[in-house]
């Protein structure tokens, strides 16, 4: 049915990328889930009513919550389709986070209640009425919930979406929970064992699971998360294509939400190369990968010196003797410079955060490497860390 109206609804729905039409995608995908969240809030409401379930009436409202969750859904991605303004000069993107941040508020609110309410049931059972009705709402809400998840994981993968993400795994536990509660409304019936509030516990459990991850999900891009290695990988792909680029190093990539980001990177050249050509092959990368990757792209060209043995040599003998300290560590920006009575070797080493030394003593380590060499040779190095990865 999605598929169906987003052919119907969204002009050049396949054009992804554009923001205007993945805004369209997530404002559709959230109306269709308040619909469908709403009808299967009243049925189960009904069916918890005639028979005095609070499982089923957990579910109910867990229902009524991921409806509410999709209009959260939809108001951010109406905010986060803004165009930037003085103010917010990067767009508004990072609101699809803010909003699905407060979805994960919303049902873990909605868990922590109902899990009070199961706790009371557990300590005060009451007698459940069976009723055929309510077992037929329970099976098609798994059908529906099942549906739910499948477009929201389709189209959320299709649009880059971690809000729509969580919203299907959300709706993949809300499935296993409403199968523990028919499982529960059918033993009351068959065996006379009531396990009414013990399913509403289990209930909220999965509930408060699904908020907890969904949290996750959107508070990791907030406070900056590592770019994706694949999308890391992609980006050094584009720029090496251009053949005066030797390689890249510190990449980093700025999200300002969903297909809103910033790039910036530290391309070595060589040091005998016209720098006019040069200039114009780094205006043209940027281009390029502004073009693929929907994004402001800024590229900070770094002479390094191609023809001469020596300085290839120990450069290569510097990569080697820092992977001592770690394997991960490498050596970038290298140049000798030779004076009367020493030879500087200036370089940068870039280690992952990971690597647990602090820079200072990343840095002593690196100068008594080079002080036991054999030659009066000085190290002059600057650490960096590694933002982005392919790893």
């Amino acid at each position: 049915m999605v598929t169906l109206l987003s052919k119907w609804l969204i002009p050049n729905h396949e054009q992804v990328s554009d923001p205007e039409v993945r805004r369209k995608y997530g404002v559709l995908c959230g109306a269709v889930g308040i619909a469908l969240n709403l009808l299967l809030f009243l049925a189960k409401f009904f069916a918890g009513t005639i028979s005095g379930s609070i499982a089923i009436t957990a579910d109910a409202f867990n229902n009524l919550s991921d409806a509410g969750s999709s209009l959260v859904t939809i108001v951010g991605f109406k905010l986060a389709g803004q165009k930037p303004d003085p103010n917010h000069p990067f767009g508004h993107g990072r609101m699809e986070y803010l909003s699905g941040l407060v979805v994960s508020m919303l049902i873990l609110l909605m868990g922590f209640e109902l899990l009070k309410s199961s706790v009371s049931k557990i300590r005060f059972p009451e007698p459940i009425e069976f009723s055929w009705i309510s077992v037929a709402i329970l099976v098609l809400g798994i059908a529906g919930k099942l549906y739910m998840s499948r477009y929201n994981g389709k189209i959320g993968t299709k649009i880059n979406s971690a809000a729509m993400k969580a919203t299907a795994a959300d709706s993949l536990s809300d499935c296993v929970s409403t199968t523990a509660v028919l499982v529960a409304t059918l033993i009351a019936h068959f065996f006379s064992v009531n396990i009414d509030g013990w399913v509403g516990l289990a209930v909220a459990g999965f509930i408060l699971l699904a908020g907890f991850k969904a949290a996750k999900e959107t508070v990791d891009p907030l406070l900056g998360q590592a770019p994706d290695p694949e999308l890391v990988e992609q980006i050094e792909e584009t720029v090496l294509q251009y053949p005066p680029i030797q390689s890249i190093h510190d990449l980093v990539v700025h999200d300002y939400g969903p297909g809103r980001m910033m790039i910036s990177l530290h391309a070595e050249v060589p040091a005998d190369g016209d720098l006019l050509e040069m200039h114009d092959t780094i205006d043209l990368v940027e281009q390029t990968l502004r073009d693929r990757f929907r994004c402001d792209a800024v590229i900070h060209m770094d002479p390094i010196v191609t023809d001469d043995s020596e300085v290839l040599r120990m450069r290569g003998k510097m990569q080697q003797l820092v992977q001592v300290i770690d394997r991960r560590i490498t050596v970038h920006d290298f140049r000798m410079v030779t004076g009367p009575t020493h030879t500087n070797l200036i370089f940068d080493v870039a280690a992952p955060f990971d690597v647990k030394l602090e820079d200072g003593e990343i840095r002593r380590q690196v100068e008594e490497i080079v002080s036991l060499l054999d030659g009066n040779f000085n190290a002059v190095v600057t650490v960096d860390r590694i933002y982005a990865s392919k790893d």
